[in-house]
């Protein structure tokens, strides 16, 4: 395996680096984004390592990295893609995670996997589809004319079954009723509605935030 010289520096090399002393290394990198750059490769490689802790901090990492030096990862972007086939959840989320961080900073780089990412709006775990929500709102941020005829999708998730994502499902309707307002405008009296009528506290407010973030462009 080969490492950045950052982790030369700091461990003296690979040999009988535990998962966990490995792992800590990763959260070490997160922090020093002077290193960014010169760590991509090595960060890239660890996609292949044994440990599914380290694949999934990879995965995450090189989407941070992507968000600000999206062509720099652009190599990385099929493995990472590739994640998305696991029949790990863990995997699957931070692998659809990264390719909306990813795809804020250049959505060219991403864009051949886009239409793929509406699959995990039905995936079977939860924190998946959670993770679609999230990609969305990043690639949306920046990007948000490709989602025109994709609302009926996040319409559905506006009553997930689950409490963490219909809590995180309004977010998307703000960030587009923010950048195309009429995106969203035809669903304003449902949001409306789930904010007057749905029993977590949260979903209420963030529904009120997309109406908000839509009827006031």
């Amino acid at each position: 395996m080969i490492y950045c010289y950052y982790f030369i520096e700091r461990v003296g090399g690979d040999d009988g680096l535990s998962e966990s002393e490995l792992y800590k290394e990763l959260g070490i990198l997160t922090d020093d984004r002077s290193r960014w750059k010169e760590s991509i490769p090595y960060v890239s490689s660890l996609l292949t390592h044994e440990s599914l802790k380290i694949q999934a901090k990879a995965l995450w990492l090189l989407g941070e990295i992507g968000l600000n030096y999206p062509l720099l990862v652009k190599e990385a972007v099929p493995v990472i893609a590739s994640f998305c086939d696991s029949p790990i959840p863990l995997l699957r989320e931070r692998a659809v995670n990264a390719l909306g961080r990813i795809g804020r900073g250049s959505y060219h780089i991403i864009e051949s996997y886009w239409t793929d990412l509406f699959r995990f709006a039905t995936d079977e775990e939860a924190k998946v589809r959670l993770s679609f929500i999230w990609a969305s709102e990043n690639i949306a941020t920046n990007t948000p004319d490709i989602y025109e005829n994709y609302m009926l999708t996040f319409e559905k998730l506006l009553y997930d079954a689950n409490d963490k994502v219909r809590m995180e499902a309004p977010e998307i309707f703000r960030v587009l009723g923010k950048r195309r307002p009429e995106f969203v405008r035809p669903f304003v009296e449902q949001l409306q509605q789930i904010a007057e009528t749905d029993d977590n506290r949260v979903v209420r407010i963030h529904s009120l935030g997309a109406i908000k973030a839509t009827v006031s462009k």
